[in-house]
């Protein structure tokens, strides 16, 4: 079935993309985020594959540059923030959206705030993605109770015009503009037409990115969108009921690049 779902990208493959999601699909999930890497044997498909396609791109909540300094992977594009910056090949910085940049300074305030003694206690770790921030609980000793504390941080900075998203154990509070997954596939594609777009993902964020390319393939931009979700025990709902195809975590990604690695 793999192959037999690869097959308009491996019958056309300088005319055909790919992009990747890297948390969960690359790099395993693990309890600290800052820890997560991609192996190397995958990374090593990574560049045979994008030797050979039209496009390959790596789509990230994490900062751009975060994103190619875990892929290390230097000649192809990242998409950070979930679409709100872009770093091409041979770039030394990520261009952001200027929106963004604008609620920088309201989005580090709260973050300063909300960096307390008692959040700390319960073990939820703040990760800074510059003008988002991600706030996880995987880990904790008590997640039930940890999952608390980021509810009522939820609820606070919606009361400070911020906007709440949710994830694998993880709560992102971002600035209230439009950013997601399903814009970055439109802004790293640009104009060109692809005979057939593959996107991998696995978290809720993911299913912006599969909206994306099959709207592409319906108003002919594409010809053909493929989506595959990673499966896994925490893998959401959304995931599975929208993916043409679900592989078995990072190991089952890695498969499914070595079988587009092959000639």
């Amino acid at each position: 079935m793999l192959h037999e779902s690869l097959a308009p990208l491996r019958t056309n493959p300088s005319e055909s993309a790919i992009l990747l999601d890297i948390d969960g699909t690359l790099a395993p999930i693990v309890e600290n985020a800052g820890e997560a890497s991609v192996p190397e044997s995958t990374r090593q498909l990574i560049i045979a594959i994008s030797r050979r396609y039209g496009q390959l791109a790596c789509i990230s909540g994490r900062r751009a540059s975060e994103a190619r300094a875990m892929v290390s992977v230097g000649t192809i594009a990242y998409v950070g923030a979930h679409g709100g910056e872009l770093l091409r090949p041979g770039w030394t910085e990520a261009v952001v959206d200027p929106e963004l940049l604008r609620w920088s300074a309201r989005v580090e305030a709260f973050r300063l705030e909300s960096d307390t003694g008692e959040l700390r206690r319960r073990r939820v770790r703040i990760e800074d993605k510059g003008t988002i921030i991600a706030y996880h609980w995987r880990g904790a000793a008590d997640e039930q109770d940890a999952r608390a504390a980021v509810d009522a941080l939820a609820g606070r900075a919606k009361q400070a015009g911020l906007e709440v998203y949710w994830g694998r154990k993880v709560m992102e509070v971002r600035p209230p503009v439009r950013i997601d997954k399903g814009l970055a596939v439109r802004q790293v594609l640009g104009e060109r037409r692809y005979a057939a777009v593959l996107y991998v993902g696995d978290d809720t964020t993911d299913l912006d990115a599969f909206r994306a390319v099959r709207a592409l393939a319906r108003d002919g931009s594409v010809g053909q969108a493929i989506c595959v979700g990673v499966n896994s025990a925490e893998a959401p709902a959304g995931v599975t009921g929208e993916a043409d195809l679900m592989v078995r975590g990072t190991d089952g990604v890695r498969d499914l690049l070595a079988a587009l690695a092959a000639s």
